[in-house]
């Protein structure tokens, strides 16, 4: 099996912890819990000594995912969705590498941070009426990291393995990425510039933006601009007539009209982060905006304009409607964030190292790997109160619930442990220095060069 042969080190112990968190009749809870699973043949300690001293060969892990079967469009493209999703450490200060992540609040809307180690996930999007993602990868953000370098490094990388998987050929459509608002799209834009990808992401409905330069007026010589008529997303008067515009319904939102504009790009600044060490004058990142107007939302809440960044300048080179469906499929690695923190237990270890941290959440990515080529072998253990459903319909929960059967009909790869008897533990007198306390890093952002 490739999951297995990924292990090279504590293979053993990390497979069957890897079946426990499948096999566990409920939410996972505590790594302790997890040890008295009976596919979980050795003890607590060697579950503890394989997160700390075992090893995944991460790369032969990332090439595996990447050569699985993805979902795909209808014309055969693409879609990945980007996103960060924290795993909370508040009072962990021997932890090294924990940043301040963002986390919303419920109780009044405000979004807040809490210290924790902040994890970007990239997931294949399917489509219809399903929450299952295909994930790819998952990078930890380190306090000296640029998030906009990072997610550039890891598109990269991404479409290289894609490319070496064979799931991406020389006349294909581009590879598409959709992001949330928190990523600055128009830098990633210029960065990927020679890259087969597309981006689509949310921005502000308060930011500038301006149509390509004209000819400079007047009959005096001088400089030309590099900036034409000014765009501003929150005055409807400086919109002139949409290139394209599409209207329709749609079952939660009611009436939808999309309308888009391209050949726009924001003026861009150096004491802006990322931009004060580009040579030369700074570009003119040209894309198309598309604005979303919606009926109504899910729980009576006012509706607010939505505008899109799409990296293809050419408005007419796709279809608008299409665009902001694909936005909320976005939201299907949301589902798949929460699968993985309040079923599989991605947040529930209380690890003191962030390396440790990384193998277990490798271990929840080929968790839920398994679960996804597990669908078609598992059976419909439905509760009395839900409703029945087809195996295409299968949501990850029920998934797992039939997975101890297909488990028995797999068997495991791992080796049967040996006994042993317990070590002579501490030594009488010995004594331990308290562990180093670590400060809560930030993001170490580009010095911006000073204004004249």
């Amino acid at each position: 099996m490739e999951l297995y042969a990924a292990m090279p080190r504590r293979a053993d112990a990390l497979f069957e912890l890897t079946d426990a968190v499948l096999c566990a009749g409920g939410p996972v809870v505590s790594l302790p819990e997890l040890s008295l699973e009976v596919v979980h043949r050795r003890g607590h300690g060697a579950m503890y000594d394989a997160l700390a001293q075992g090893r995944l060969d991460v790369a032969r892990l990332r090439l595996m995912l990447a050569g699985l079967t993805l979902p795909r469009g209808t014309d055969g493209q693409i879609s990945i969705a980007l996103d960060v999703t924290p795993w909370p450490r508040p009072d962990a200060e021997c932890s090294p590498e924990r940043l301040h992540c963002y986390r919303p609040c419920r109780c009044d809307g405000v979004r807040q941070t809490i210290p924790g180690w902040p994890y970007q996930v990239a997931a294949a999007l399917g489509g219809g009426r399903t929450s299952w993602t295909g994930p790819l990868d998952v990078v930890r953000l380190g306090p000296d990291d640029d998030l906009t370098e990072v997610t550039a490094a890891q598109i990269r990388d991404l479409l290289a393995r894609l490319r070496e998987a064979g799931q991406w050929r020389e006349g294909d459509h581009d590879v598409l990425f959709v992001l949330d608002s928190g990523y600055d799209i128009v830098r990633l834009t210029w960065l990927l510039r020679d890259e087969p990808v597309r981006l689509l992401g949310r921005i502000r409905a308060d930011r500038v933006m301006h149509h390509p330069p004209g000819r400079r007026k007047g009959p005096t010589k001088g400089r030309q601009p590099r900036h034409g008529e000014p765009f501003r997303l929150a005055d409807p008067a400086t919109h002139p007539q949409p290139v394209q515009e599409s209207a329709t319904r749609h079952d939660r939102f009611g009436a939808v009209t999309a309308r888009c504009w391209g050949r726009l790009h924001p003026k861009l600044e150096r004491r802006q982060g990322g931009w004060a060490d580009h040579p030369g004058d700074l570009p003119n990142v040209e894309g198309t905006l598309v604005h979303l107007a919606v009926e109504r939302l899910p729980g009576n809440r006012d509706p607010k304009p939505l505008w899109l960044w799409h990296s293809v300048p050419d408005a007419t080179a796709h279809d608008v409607d299409r665009l902001w469906r694909i936005f909320l499929r976005r939201f299907d690695i949301e589902h798949t964030f929460r699968f993985f923190k309040q079923v599989l237990g991605m947040t529930r270890p209380r690890l003191r190292h962030p390396e440790q941290a990384d193998r277990w959440v490798w271990l929840i990515l080929a968790a839920y790997t398994q679960l996804r080529l597990a669908r078609p072998l598992a059976d419909d253990l439905r509760r009395p109160w839900e409703k029945p459903l087809t195996p295409d319909q299968l949501t990850p929960g029920r998934v797992r619930r039939s997975y101890p059967r297909i488990r028995r009909i797999l068997d495991t790869p791992a080796r049967e442990p040996k006994a042993t008897r317990p070590g002579p533990g501490r030594p009488p007198g010995h004594t331990t220095s308290p562990a180093p306390r670590h400060p809560v890093g930030k993001h170490q952002h580009k010095k911006d060069t000073p204004r004249p």
